[in-house]
């Protein structure tokens, strides 16, 4: 479990449009592709796409969570934490939560995902509806000890459906730079 970090209480979190700093082409694509990311990887990996959980359970969410999600500051909710890989290799650490009052009305088991992709479930069902996309550089001291590193691009979005919101983060770790690097004369993604 990442611990909460004061670093987020002041997070710059903008739209394409506010960005002071802007990366090469490739990531801006990355950042901003509004395609399941699940199914990018999928493509990205040939389908060796998998899910390594992390952790999951309720927690304090943290400040920027919460006015993401419009909740008061220090309310609960359920925290997932995953690894999405592809062939093997770690390419993105991602971090989904709601707020505990709106998934207990709403009923979806965030819960019983095991290794199944949230982003799967979200595309999947029609109801969802996403939000913008905002980035930000992702401070260090939030990713799992052994993918921490300053200065990580990393977007989120809220999908929301009736009374549920759920906030979901994707940090783009180095190794999927690399991955699409070498794989850049081979793939063609479809647009």
């Amino acid at each position: 479990m990442i611990q909460q970090n004061p670093a987020f209480a002041s997070q710059n979190w903008r739209l394409r449009d506010q960005m002071t700093d802007t990366p090469e082409p490739v990531i801006l694509d990355w950042l901003f592709n509004e395609d399941s990311l699940t199914r990018r990887l999928s493509r990205l990996s040939n389908n060796g796409f998998s899910v390594m959980p992390l952790h999951e359970g309720w927690q304090t969410l943290r400040p920027d969570e919460c006015t993401a999600l419009e909740l008061p500051e220090g309310s609960e909710g359920w925290v997932r934490e995953v690894y999405l890989r592809g062939n093997g290799e770690t390419w993105v650490f991602a971090r989904s939560v709601a707020a505990r009052s709106a998934l207990e009305l709403d009923g979806l088991h965030m819960d019983k995902l095991g290794t199944r992709s949230l982003g799967e479930l979200l595309f999947s069902d029609k109801a969802f509806i996403r939000g913008p996309l905002q980035v930000s550089r992702y401070p260090a001291a939030s990713l799992p000890a052994d993918s921490a590193q300053d200065g990580l691009w990393a977007r989120r979005s809220c999908f929301t459906r009736s009374g549920l919101s759920i906030l979901v983060a994707e940090v783009f770790l180095p190794t999927l730079w690399h991955a699409i690097e070498l794989a850049a004369p081979f793939v063609a993604e479809p647009r």
